[in-house]
């Protein structure tokens, strides 16, 4: 395990850092402007600039670092994140946080490039499942540890957007101080969006589903708390806790989609979000401790949506289509992700009640589920015996370079679809 983890030590502490501020700030942004009085739909707009941003900042970011190299392009990222956080502190618009956060979407999805891309080109084929297991291990409790810092001051102050600003500027130093040398960019290909929808519908409308939930997760879960009356040390932990269960769950999740059908996995793994969702407003008239555990619970299920989707996709396609495909899935991942706030705060405002954000992801999930039974009962898809199919890998929708370090696209070099091996370090 030291030699997974030492020669990327660097890149590991970097990894907590940014994702400690970022995880911070996602859910600070949207709790401090419902102290402000903002309504709950400009809530939505905003935060969905953020993943339009990153949307955009896909496509053009690898730009510069094909052009700078990745420590200096880094450190650009690092720095203009860095610099649109601060003027959060100095404008109090709600226009004005939009717009730094479409732009903080788009340097932040460069640090992700960067930071994915290198691990990619630093680890052998043979050691980059559990590299990129422990990235991801490493995403998760840096986003969960940030929340703790929702502590530290009123928030209605700006010390918070300090220390976010503190931690991104930190997550520069072990950056520019490694030794390593600077990687190749690898070249992302265009998919062919309408053969890809035609060959794995159910990974699609999976990937769109996380995008819907993830998305509207981190924008409005942080008003919800704050709605039904929760402190701001309640909700840290509320967010933290269910972050860390996202991860916790996509380990037995992934050992059952291994061994059993896909989409029955997906379709299940869809009602429990429709089931946990309302399990969460139950648990909100009890004590904290059960409100707390639903949402471990619920956290955990819609966390696992988009590994699953993108294990089911790469079930169905041959070895020159692993990359375009993972590719288009990411981008029905951004383009959930964008639009899940806005429906997610619309749905609050028609209802009038903060418990319709529940609302929502029991039904976006109910009708997925539907869907996902329909296709399979009318065998309008491919279905692929379990013994063939690809391996789970713990992942999240983050740039387009994570999909070069999936260990799966290496594993199909000299196979086909049908004669799949599940290599020892990805075992469940």
């Amino acid at each position: 395990m030291s030699s997974i983890i030492i020669p990327f030590i660097a890149l590991y502490l970097a990894v907590f850092l940014l994702m400690a501020g970022v995880g911070l700030l996602g859910t600070y942004l949207p709790l401090r402007l419902t102290v402000d009085g903002i309504s709950t739909q400009s809530i939505g707009y905003i935060t969905s600039l953020y993943f339009f941003g990153m949307c955009v900042g896909a496509l053009y970011c690898y730009r510069l670092i094909k052009s700078v190299g990745h420590i200096r392009s880094f450190a650009a990222f690092a720095a203009l994140t860095t610099a649109f956080v601060m003027l959060h502190g100095l404008f109090s618009s709600p226009v004005i946080w939009g717009i730094l956060r479409f732009f903080a979407g788009l340097s932040t999805i460069g640090l992700y490039t960067v930071i994915e891309s290198w691990l990619n080109e630093c680890s052998a084929p043979t050691s980059r499942g559990r590299v990129m297991s422990v990235y991801m291990i490493v995403c998760y409790f840096g986003m969960s540890s940030g929340q703790f810092f929702l502590n530290i001051g009123k928030v209605q102050n700006s010390e918070i957007f300090m220390i976010i600003s503190l931690l991104l500027v930190l997550c520069i130093v072990p950056v520019v101080v490694t030794r390593s040398l600077h990687p190749e960019l690898p070249e992302f290909g265009r998919p062919d969006v309408f053969h890809m929808v035609r060959k794995a519908p159910v990974g699609t409308l999976g990937s769109f589903l996380a995008g819907l939930l993830n998305g509207a997760f981190y924008a409005i879960v942080p008003v919800f708390c704050h709605k039904i009356g929760l402190p701001a040390t309640s909700l840290a932990t509320v967010m933290s806790a269910t972050i860390l269960g996202g991860l916790v769950l996509q380990w037995p999740v992934g050992a059952l989609s291994d061994r059993f059908d896909r989409v029955y996995i997906l379709g299940f793994i869809c009602l429990a979000v429709a089931l946990t969702g309302a399990l969460v407003v139950f648990a909100t008239k009890q004590e904290f401790i059960f409100f707390l555990l639903s949402m471990i619970m619920f956290g955990g299920f819609i966390f696992t949506v988009y590994p699953v989707s993108v294990a089911r996709a790469h079930d169905l396609f041959e070895a020159a289509d692993i990359v375009p495909a993972s590719s288009f899935l990411l981008l029905c991942y951004c383009l959930g992700a964008t639009a899940g706030p806005i429906l997610a705060s619309t749905t609050m405002m028609a209802l009038g009640t903060a418990y319709g954000f529940f609302v929502y992801c029991s039904f976006v999930s109910l009708f997925s589920a539907i869907v996902i039974f329909y296709l399979r009962r009318k065998e309008f898809i491919t279905i692929v015996p379990a013994q063939e199919s690809s391996t789970f890998v713990v992942m999240k929708g983050t740039s387009p370079a994570s999909i070069l370090l999936d260990p799966r696209a290496d594993m199909y070099d000299d196979q086909g679809p049908g004669d799949r091996q599940h290599p020892p370090e990805q075992e469940l």
